[in-house]
């Protein structure tokens, strides 16, 4: 339960700091719609990401993996469709906001207590 509030926490702080660097992605929620946004997050890319991937598997295969950007950028941008408070204007937006967000969870993944 622990690691599940932490994942949701860093999955909000990642949306946070993606609204601040790309321009294009707006946050104007509180804490409360960060954390929910970072539950639906967490939501999308443990049940809806591994469908897409699965399907998109020709065209990943194709563009030896590039096309996983558009993908992680078609999440971020369902991301804010169903989460208060952020907003992503365009395809670009969110493709370098899908970026930042990986790169900062993958930079705060030292943070996390593990199974070490």
């Amino acid at each position: 339960m622990l690691q599940l509030l932490i994942r949701i926490v860093l999955n909000g702080i990642a949306l946070l700091v993606a609204a601040y660097v790309v321009p294009g992605v707006h946050w104007s929620g509180g804490i409360v719609a960060l954390l929910i946004a970072g539950a639906i997050l967490g939501l999308i890319n443990g049940f809806i990401r591994p469908l897409v991937t699965l399907l998109s598997l020709p065209l990943l295969v194709l563009t030896l993996g590039l096309f996983y950007l558009l993908i992680n950028g078609a999440m971020l941008a369902l991301v804010a469709k169903l989460a208060p408070g952020l907003e992503v204007q365009g395809c670009l937006p969110a493709i370098i906001g899908a970026i930042i967000v990986g790169c900062v969870n993958w930079a705060m993944e030292g943070l996390r207590p593990g199974d070490d």
